[in-house]
């Protein structure tokens, strides 16, 4: 779930001006109910999280996130280019945990960490990154592949600084954001995700925040990054607005057990709660395609159904 109005902490109240502005235009509107049992997950047999209890309101639109991506449907589309990023590690801040999941939060004042290229006519800043995991292995993910869940999903959120000057007007707007997705698989440790592992013991309740620099957002990135399935979609947190330009890399990268069992120890909750609750199962369940294309920059029908860890059935 690309998580924002929960996930990102910019400016709570800019969301909802901007909301009001919208909607008075007609812009967002109309709007329908999103219940309980369209918001929670049938894996998640106890408590949802608060976020997903009672009714939202879900931006008028067909085009709301996550999917389940069916491969011998995607369509070939030859004109998709290679995704070009260009991180520069000195734009990494901070952790922060917000409740929801962890944001790795970077520096946007700039056009030092852009990514452009794939289906992307534009340049967009990078702003954040963080995950969506399950309670075990089994789940996590929010999206699947042929209905296929993976222990945890990846989201490198970007906004488009060519078309608008802030990301709080970008999340708003159509071709406003450009997420990517990469799905986490058993086995063995990253080497890359250590440094992150390590400090997430410092931001362990819900508020908590540290200082986090130099870190590469790339090396969170398969080694092949060439293919990869593309679709209109939404944020996976309210707002919901439908702006987001989807990039969900086919291969998935490897983490240890070990590392994900660090994610689980967080918290939802503050440290001066009473009950404290783990941070897991931070995920929007699937969503109607209702007609949209997903497009894909290699051959599908190439290419058999995935396992859960990602390989290909064997014939």
């Amino acid at each position: 779930m690309v998580t924002l109005s929960a996930m990102l902490r910019p400016l709570v109240t800019q969301f909802h001006q901007q909301l009001v502005r919208q909607a008075r235009s007609h812009r967002i509107t109309p709007v329908r109910r999103c219940n309980l049992t369209a918001c929670s997950s049938k894996y998640v047999l106890s408590s949802v999280h608060p976020m997903w209890k009672g009714p939202l309101v879900v931006p008028g639109g067909d085009r709301q996130s996550p999917i389940d991506i069916v491969v011998r449907k995607s369509v070939l589309d030859s004109e998709l280019k290679p995704l070009v990023h260009k991180y520069d590690p000195k734009t990494c801040q901070q952790i922060y945990n917000n409740g929801y999941s962890f944001l790795v939060e970077y520096d946007d004042t700039t056009d030092k960490s852009m990514l452009s290229g794939g289906p992307l006519r534009d340049k967009f800043r990078l702003c954040q990154f963080h995950f969506h995991w399950g309670e075990n292995n089994d789940w996590g993910s929010e999206h699947t592949v042929d209905k296929r869940l993976f222990p945890a999903e990846l989201h490198l959120v970007h906004w488009n600084s060519d078309k608008y000057s802030l990301f709080e007007e970008a999340v708003m707007e159509d071709n406003g954001l450009a997420v990517i997705g990469v799905f986490l698989k058993i086995g063995k440790r990253h080497e890359g995700l250590q440094k992150l592992v390590d400090a997430l013991p410092a931001i362990r309740h819900k508020g908590s925040e540290v200082e986090f620099t130099h870190f590469d957002p790339g090396c969170l990135l398969p080694a092949c990054n060439d293919d990869y399935w593309t679709y209109h979609g939404s944020l996976t947190t309210p707002p919901l607005t439908e702006s987001v330009t989807w990039i969900v890399m086919k291969q998935p990268i490897e983490v240890s057990h070990d590392q994900l069992a660090v994610f689980r120890s967080l918290q939802f909750t503050s440290v001066d709660e009473d009950v404290q609750k783990s941070m897991v199962n931070n995920f929007r369940v699937q969503q109607p395609l209702r007609g949209r294309t997903v497009r894909s920059s290699f051959t599908p029908f190439l290419q058999g159904p995935l396992n859960a860890d990602g390989s290909k059935h064997s014939h």
